[in-house]
């Protein structure tokens, strides 16, 4: 008995995904949150991939080799493997700037403008760019379905 009412408390207790679904705002800032911290620093990927529905996609607007814009299209998955690595050791912080939100039904499209740091304190951003994303609520939680962004 005593092990049901455990298992039942455990199912009442929010988690980090759930807080971090409950608002198109609270996902956003969790997104921004858990890619950023100092060098040395592992980051949390079980959030990060918490915040992301089924099927869903990163993409990065990059410069090629010939100086033609292409568009790099990775899973959360494919993100963790290919920049967990460098923003773990170089340190990488991320904040937003501004945002625009457009809103239909349970669909909202968000520009959010950014600025990265390397360090916290750094008083220009080596870059700045717009992160354009997609969230939706399935009736219980939002969830990122698309991030595409490009930095200057």
């Amino acid at each position: 008995m005593f092990t049901q009412l455990i298992a039942a408390l455990a199912l009442q207790t929010p988690t980090s995904a759930n807080l971090d679904g409950k608002s198109e705002d609270s996902i956003i800032k969790a997104l921004y949150h858990v890619i950023s911290g100092p060098a040395g620093e592992k980051r949390n990927w079980d959030r990060f991939r918490g915040l992301f529905g089924p099927k869903a996609t990163l993409s990065a607007l990059v410069k090629n080799k010939e100086g033609k814009t292409v568009c790099v299209v990775m899973t959360p998955e494919d993100y963790v493997t290919r920049s967990g690595p460098w923003l773990e050791k170089n340190g990488f912080f991320e904040k937003e700037t501004k945002r625009r939100l457009q809103r239909a039904g349970n669909l909202v499209n968000v520009h959010s403008d950014y600025e990265s740091r390397k360090l916290v304190e750094d008083k220009k951003p080596f870059e700045k760019g717009t992160n354009s994303l997609q969230l939706y609520f399935d009736g219980s939680r939002w969830w990122i379905h698309t991030v595409l962004w490009e930095g200057a």
